[in-house]
């Protein structure tokens, strides 16, 4: 099973960026744990901060990989073409977010990726990473 884990912008500072709400933990090495404990799966990340990037990439493996992980960050709230390249792809895609959007800026509250996601995992902290992987075995 190949599932890719995508990311948007600023959470190349996990473990720095505001821990009260995204923890102490970097994403490498969280994404090292998740590694270890599921052999099987071929996993793979990518991040970027740049919209156009994240498109290109999950274009490149949205026909297929079994399964995207996308937590686009603030491009959740903002992108219309991450909603429609979600939208046009085949492979299943879960939202994910680290923090309950719903809790936050009511700008946070709208999201152009979940009409067309197979689910969504929000506030669950890196477990929300967790959570979606499992939902694809």
């Amino acid at each position: 099973m190949k599932i890719i884990i995508i990311n948007g912008p600023n959470l190349n500072l996990l473990g720095k960026r505001e821990p009260e709400i995204y923890g102490n933990m970097t994403f490498d090495i969280f994404y090292d744990h998740l590694k270890t404990k599921y052999p099987s799966i071929t996993l793979s990340y990518f991040q970027s901060n740049i919209e156009g990037e994240l498109i290109d990439k999950i274009q490149e493996v949205g026909f297929t990989y079994d399964g995207i992980i996308l937590n686009a960050a603030a491009y959740t709230h903002t992108s219309i073409g991450i909603g429609d390249v979600v939208k046009a792809i085949t492979t299943p895609v879960i939202e994910v977010h680290i923090s309950n959007t719903f809790s936050r800026e009511t700008f946070r509250h709208q999201s152009f990726i979940s009409p067309n996601a197979k689910g969504i995992i929000i506030g669950f902290g890196l477990k929300s990473y967790e959570l979606a992987l499992q939902s694809f075995l």
